[in-house]
Parts: C-alpha cells; structure tokens; sequence
C-alpha cells in the first residue's frame, strides 16, 4: 500500500506554524485527490487544506485545536481505498511518528512495521530490498520546499537500495520550478525502497522512499540490492484495485477529449501540475486544449507561463482538437533548418535553471519601466580596511572578508532614507516593506546564477554580514538552497566587479523595484582636493556603481539622491573604522 503524508502546510513566508481548526474527513473516509481535508488557522488567515491524494484517511496525527510546526506531518491517507482503516480506538500518533522532529522533508514512521508476507509484494512491485530485523520503516516524503511549491521531480538518487545511509547524508536531487536541491537523509540505516523513479514528478508530502533503520536491519545478500529503478516503469498516481470500477486509475490513463475535466496525467503522458489544472479550469480551457501547448518545463512539461502565454494569444488560435492518444507530442526544441547537418553549428537545449532565468528576466523586463543611473566611488578607504583586517577576520571567524559584505553593509543607511528603494508595487499600491532582505547574486559556473537572501541584513554588523554571504554563496554552489531562501528579498545587489566588469546595467529581480551593481574597483588617477595643497593628481581606488530601478515609482531624482547617500556610505568607511 501506498502511504501518503499530508503535513502542515507553509502559508506564508513568515508563517511557521498554524492550528488545526476542524477536520472535514474522519478516519476511515474515502477522499478524492483535491478534496478539502481540514482547516486550518495561522496568525494570518483561516484556509480549507485539499487532499495531497486520493485514497482512505486512515490516521490524524494532530487533533482539533493543536497547534504544530510547519511541515509536521498531520495525518496519513492510504492511496489503496481498499486498505485496512486503523482501529479508531488506538492512538494514531505511534510510537515512531511521535520521536520524529526533523525539519522538512519530515521522516514520518509508519504505525508498525509491515508483516514479512506483506513486504514481499512490495520488494516485487517496487525493486527494494527485504530487510530484516525489527527497526522502524520511516518513510521519506517529498519536501515541501517554498510557499508556492507545490510538487517535485527526482533528477538523481544518491543512493541505491540495499545503501547504507547516515542522518543527513545526501539520499538524492530533486529539482522544483525555483532551484534544484540536494534532499539529505532524515534517518540512519538502510535504504530498503525507492518508490519514486529518476525523472518522476510528485506531489509535496508524497512518499518518495523508505529506510529501514535499528541496529539489526540488514539487506539479505541474495536480494539483487544494485540493480537501478528503471526509469520506463513510474509509479502510478493510484495503485490499480484487485476489485471495483477501478475508476481512480482510469481518471489517469483513459484517453481524454475536449469538454472533459482537466486530468493529473494527458493522454501522452505529460503530468498538470495542480497551478497548471486550476488555471486551466478557471479559464475554461479543455483537456484537449491544455494538451496541445507545448511546455518548456521539465521533459515539456507546461509551466504556469505556458499556459499564460497561450490565453493571451487563445483568440487568434484556431481550435486545437485533442491530441491522438497513439502519437506521443514531442516537446524538444527543434533546431532551424539552416543549422541541421552543419558540422559548424551546435544545437544547445537550454538546461532548466537557464530556461527559469530566460522566463524571469523577460517577465521583468515586461513588467518594470528599467532606467539605470551611475556614480563613482572612492573606495580607497574600504580597500585599506579590508587589507587592514583580512588575515585577522580569517583567522577569527574562519571565514574570507570579500567586498560583498561591505556593499550591503553601506547600503542600509541610504535605504532608510529612501524606503521605496525597498519595495514592491503592486497595481496602484506601493509596499514598503520595514525590513531589509538584501538578495546577492550569485554565479553558479556557467550554468547561470542562483540569488540568495541575505534576511534582515539591517541588523547585522560587517562580521554577521560576512557570514551570511558565504555562508549563502556556498550552500548556492553545493545546491545545498532552499527555495525560501530565494525569495522574500526587497533590493538585490549583484557584484559585477568581483567577474572583473567595470560596470553593468542589470535586471530587476521582480518583484523589487531596484537592484544594485558596484563594478571592479580600479586604481585611477583622479583629482583630489587636499585642504593644504588645494586640488591635486592621486591615486585612487576607484569604482562605478549602477542602480537599475522601476520608473513607475522611482524618478532619476530619487535614484540620484539614493546613489549620492551610497557613495558617501562607502567613503566614510576609513582604514581605521569600527565596523565589527
């Protein structure tokens, strides 16, 4: 049997916990994919939770009127409605489920182990390998990675089943439409199944594996525990029923025609995410319809844009008829006919994370009215600073004093006078937001750039601040993120100089107004006013700085003024300064 996790879910970005209200199922009801389970209640709003899944509540983890983490895990359903429903007089909360307290993705341990005549089904269907012995099963679960995060895929299991696993050793990648994570163990011991296949997208709080842990759990030497889960047998989203009208399977497979609700699966196999059906409801698209746009997702999979893209322009379309279920839809690029058979061209797919940047850089540029204004700054005083207390701070704090940190240090102060440099707009309305979550761009090789938030950069001196950033850069590097770290900034700074560019006219990271650029700082000859000697030729390190803002709500006047309150922050910074 299938077990899926529902877990409490993240409904904001400062929300970390929320109240169960009410249950709208009982244990022992059969619920339909998207079906309101519960509601519950946050120090923000009151919401209806939908089924993760279809199949049979079969556990309540948290009862009305508890309050719990964000991503605990708060009932269980039984994707085979036929499954044996727990006695309703027996604690739900086992004693495996109740020492669990991992942060997302929470190991959930099921209520017992399954008997061994229960597990030889699973070893056959699944590819995992018997264990024996009498350690806990926890089950893995697809994380919840961001408030807006819906599902995940499986790019690459660290592991095979039959490994060995350490608590917060690295069990495998998975990729969602913000950033691609590496998912650490949530347990020690062994691997004992892989339910989700390399290149599968599943729901948030979907079982993906389990490890069997204990002492005495070991994988029989017999069991072939290296052979790889085949790519071409994913799981299916409800096992098929020995009995009954075996209509949760249909809902899946059956070939679909226009007029027909919006299914998790089209006739070719694509999977709709939930954003994806519920927009494609909303707006009346058919099944048919739905099938036809070709996605730039993941393997063609549509996004949220593609669907978007496709009712801007749904009234000079013709009508698409469905497409053939016996035909597969290609979703490739297709390289241009002057290109095909040239030994001097190569044809490059776009890899996902350049796909993402691509579709966010030009929903800004359609979004935001971009000017950028420049200054230049004497940094001589910050270069002597930082020469001054580089080795000292390494040896310290065991972290390297760059630049960076001295950028967003300096730009608080500015921001505090201007603070629709830290906002959004959204229609006629303006929010400035109180706190300073400073986004630092980050190169990833040349894959792209990932943009970290570094929050509540205002109350951090220059050593908290150095932290923070490389603290930030290399977990970016090791796709070590989660979403939520990229998200919620109010202003960006990307460090063009630390690549050597004098200077540069960056995008704005929607939905901030302003994004800030320091350039390579250059020793120059400049003219200098001495108060003995009047004006005079020195050396001086010097450096351009841009600022690209919304001309929406931010005129050049504001822009200037802010870029003159920036370059006097950074010159005020002397060799002798207290900033740790």
């Amino acid at each position: 049997m299938a077990r899926v996790n529902v877990v409490m879910p993240k409904m904001g970005e400062s929300v970390m916990e929320g109240t169960v209200l009410e249950w709208k199922k009982k244990i022992g009801d059969v619920v339909e994919l998207d079906e309101t389970l519960l509601e519950i209640s946050t120090d923000k709003v009151d919401s209806e939770i939908p089924s993760p899944s279809a199949g049979k509540l079969v556990e309540i983890l948290v009862q009305e009127g508890d309050t719990v983490d964000v991503g605990t895990p708060i009932a269980v359903i039984d994707s085979d409605v036929h499954a044996e429903v727990a006695a309703e007089g027996t604690d739900p909360v086992s004693a495996e489920a109740a020492s669990v307290s991992e942060p997302e993705p929470a190991p959930v341990a099921e209520a017992a182990p399954p008997a061994a005549e229960e597990l030889v089904p699973a070893v056959a269907e699944n590819g995992s390998a018997p264990v024996a012995g009498g350690g806990a099963r926890v089950n893995v679960v697809m994380p919840k990675m961001g408030e807006s995060v819906m599902e995940g895929t499986v790019l690459s299991w660290a592991k095979k089943v039959g490994d060995q696993v350490e608590l917060d050793e690295t069990l495998l990648e998975i990729s969602t439409d913000k950033v691609d994570s590496e998912i650490p163990s949530p347990a020690a011991g062994i691997l004992a199944e892989i339910l989700v296949p390399e290149g599968e997208t599943v729901d948030v709080g979907v079982a993906i594996a389990i490890i069997a842990t204990g002492e005495d759990v070991a994988v029989p030497a017999a069991t072939p525990v290296s052979a790889p889960v085949p790519k071409a047998a994913p799981i299916p989203v409800s096992p098929p029923t020995p009995s009954g009208d075996g209509s949760a399977m249909e809902a899946v497979t059956a070939p679909v025609a226009d007029g027909t609700p919006i299914q998790r699966r089209g006739s070719d196999g694509r999977f709709f995410s939930p954003l994806v059906r519920s927009i494609a409801e909303t707006e009346g698209l058919s099944m048919g319809e739905l099938e036809a746009i070709a996605g730039t997702g993941a393997e063609g999979r549509v996004t949220k844009s593609d669907v978007m893209g496709f009712l801007q322009n749904r009234e000079k379309r013709p009508a698409v008829p469905p497409a053939p279920t016996a035909t597969p839809v290609r979703h490739a690029a297709a390289p241009s006919q002057s290109a095909e058979g040239d030994p001097r061209v190569e044809i490059i797919e776009m890899d996902r994370m350049r796909q993402l940047i691509a579709e966010h850089m030009i929903r800004s540029k359609a979004t935001s009215a971009h000017v950028t204004s420049f200054t230049e700054i004497d940094m001589t005083g910050v270069v002597g600073h930082r020469e001054k207390h580089k080795a000292a701070f390494e040896t310290r704090e065991g972290t390297k004093l760059t630049y960076t940190p001295y950028f967003l240090y300096a730009a608080i102060e500015p921001m505090r006078a201007h603070p629709w440099m830290n906002s959004s707009v959204d229609g006629a309305r303006i929010t400035v937001k109180k706190d300073f979550h400073i986004g630092i761009a980050v190169a990833i090789g040349t894959k792209g750039l990932l943009v970290p938030v570094v929050r509540n950069a205002g109350q951090q001196n220059l050593t908290g601040l150095a932290h923070s950033v490389a603290d930030l850069a290399a977990r970016a590097r090791n796709k070590q993120l989660l979403p939520d770290e990229l998200q919620g900034g109010t202003i960006t700074i990307t460090n063009v100089g630390s690549l050597g560019s004098l200077m540069g006219t960056p995008i704005i990271n929607q939905p901030q107004v302003a994004i800030l650029s320091p350039g390579a700082i250059v020793k120059r000859p400049v003219v200098v006013e001495d108060p003995a000697l009047g004006d005079v030729i020195a050396i001086r390190q010097m450096m351009y700085v841009s600022l690209s803002y919304d001309h929406r709500i931010i005129d050049g006047a504001m822009a200037a003024s802010f870029l003159k309150a920036y370059r006097e922050s950074l010159e005020a910074i002397g060799k002798e300064s207290v900033l740790f």
